[in-house]
């Protein structure tokens, strides 16, 4: 079935809405009419002589490829997927072939290619993805991936990338605002990543006790301890190894049942390292963990980092977006007492991936820690202000535009219309769990209302109701969601994830971050489990 074709039932429909496209766009052209590809190659594109009108004729054909899927995506009658096993695709389908040719291919079939990836991969903007933290496809970040594509810059200086640069430094200043430091403090950056942004939080914390360690290295410092979690996101703990503190250095404080960390278990950590001879230097507190959405408690963290003369990062990457929400940002007090914060627009604010950044509360520390002054790029002498020439910031030195499409964004909703999105996705996970609280074939893997849009819950088959609490059920109720998560990818109808934690064995996490969902698409989720998995 072509990927851009519709039930049976709707055919005819979607052949007038085709023709209702070409005549809106030859309606805007009148010189464009529908190309034939199949003797075309990419070298009569521009910047070929005379490559004008072929050029527009292949962009005019691709935009209806991309055109047509944003459409079938938010259409709950299609798939979220149409998923094949990976010796599937290696192997090639229908004139679909993943192989690398020696000789240039037609531009009809690239083409058919650029169709054919859209219609293999996942659709994570239909309204039934709860698989990821990130899902959605907003229409306007979309546009704003295109425009930093077709910009094609750098963002190490500004003389090649001045608009984006001063962008950038804008949304900064109002993220670091909504956190709540003054205009006299912060700095920060765009980063690939939450983990990444994570990464620059130990290092900027490792750079500011021991600044040594950038000429010297880790042989000149002593044992060095953090502290995060046992919730927090891994990234933690993958920073230390690449930084060469070392994950066993890494002490994972003890949570409460709903997922906060427990602050006189963070003291008492604190204190044990510093008798094994440790030295403690960063705290990460997680404003909305990855599994349970919990938030830990900012204030009293904030305390115990005074007391000790620690660095306190919030990992915000999931739960900064509540920042934006009038009614929720009241889970985050005390952030605004963290050193660094990392905050991913590409999760709760539904910016295309990826959109991250690391902020900093001490101005300076960033360029200082990490800037080597490579003369081929960040000369003195330039003939305008080089203070925003903000590439030596950076771990990196080629930098991806990541900030215009949150930027345009931003333009068009305004910090009220992300609050309300941030509102409506929240709505979404207290109608869930509602829903799960009334239902005896549903468990709720915690009692409480959901802080955040994760609701984690297991499905009870007929076969396990009468089974007593113990080894053996939850033996076979571990069992329960990799196999209705199996049928639920072969069928294609939504997607959400599993998995265990600590003791508790395989459950379900839905999260929301897609302002499309509806309360029927979480009807149909329940629907859809207890349809895939009343027999196991």
């Amino acid at each position: 079935m072509d990927f851009l074709q519709l039930p049976d039932s709707m055919i005819d429909k979607s052949a007038v809405k085709d023709k209702q496209q070409e005549d809106s766009a030859a309606a805007r052209d009148p010189r464009w009419t529908p190309a034939d590809f199949s003797l075309v190659y990419s070298k009569d594109l521009l910047p070929a002589s005379g490559g004008e009108e072929m050029t527009r004729g292949f962009l005019q054909e691709l935009v209806n490829i991309l055109f047509g899927y944003i459409c079938k995506s938010s259409q709950r009658s299609s798939k979220v997927l149409d998923f094949h096993h990976p010796h599937q695709l290696k192997d090639g389908l229908e004139g679909f072939s993943l192989i690398l040719p020696d000789q240039p291919e037609t531009l009809e079939q690239i083409l058919v290619d650029c169709r054919d990836t859209l219609k293999y991969g996942v659709s994570t903007g239909h309204p039934r993805f709860f698989n990821q933290l990130s899902s959605g496809l907003d229409v306007i970040g979309v546009a704003g991936e295109w425009l930093t594509s077709t910009a094609n810059t750098n963002m190490f200086t500004y003389e090649v990338s001045p608009v984006f640069l001063l962008m950038e430094e804008i949304l900064l200043r109002k993220m670091q605002s909504i956190v709540g430091w003054s205009d006299d403090d912060g700095d920060g950056i765009f980063c690939p990543g939450g983990t990444i942004s994570n990464l620059y939080s130990i290092v900027l914390a490792r750079y500011h006790f021991y600044p040594e360690v950038k000429t010297r290295g880790m042989g000149a410092l002593p044992q060095l301890a953090l502290f995060t979690s046992e919730h927090s996101h891994y990234s933690v703990k993958k920073s230390a190894a690449v930084l060469g503190i070392g994950s066993e250095n890494v002490v994972m404080v003890k949570c409460d049942e709903r997922g906060k960390m427990i602050p006189a278990e963070l003291e008492s950590s604190i204190v044990t390292a510093e008798e094994k001879g440790l030295v403690p230097f960063y705290v990460n507190a997680t404003a909305g963990t990855t599994v349970y959405g919990a938030f830990d408690p900012l204030n009293d963290i904030a305390d115990i980092c005074h007391r000790h003369t620690l660095w306190m990062h919030v990992d915000a990457a999931w739960g900064g977006g509540l920042l934006m929400s009038d009614r929720h940002r009241i889970k985050l007090q005390g952030i605004e007492r963290a050193c660094s914060v990392t905050w991913n627009p590409h999760k709760m604010m539904g910016v295309p991936l990826q959109c991250s950044a690391i902020l900093v509360k001490k101005k300076g520390l960033l360029k200082e820690c990490n800037e080597f002054c490579a003369e081929y790029l960040f000369q003195m002498d330039k003939p305008y202000n080089v203070s925003y020439d903000t590439g030596d910031k950076s771990l990196q030195c080629g930098r991806h535009v990541d900030a215009f499409k949150l930027w345009l964004m931003w333009k068009a909703k305004g910090s009220e219309g992300f609050g309300t999105q941030v509102n409506k996705c929240l709505e979404n996970a207290e109608y869930l769990y509602d829903q799960l609280q009334m239902r005896t074939d549903f468990e709720l893997v915690f009692k409480d209302k959901p802080e955040h849009s994760n609701v984690c819950f297991w499905y009870i088959p007929p076969s396990l109701r009468g089974l007593p609490l113990g080894t053996e059920r939850d033996k076979r109720l571990h069992r329960v969601a990799p196999q209705i998560k199996g049928r639920m990818m072969e069928k294609g109808s939504v997607l959400i994830g599993y998995q265990p934690l600590g003791d508790k064995v395989n459950f379900f996490r839905c999260v929301f971050s897609n302002p499309a969902t509806q309360q029927e698409d979480i009807d149909f989720l329940l629907d859809e489990i207890v349809w895939l998995g009343h027999d196991l």
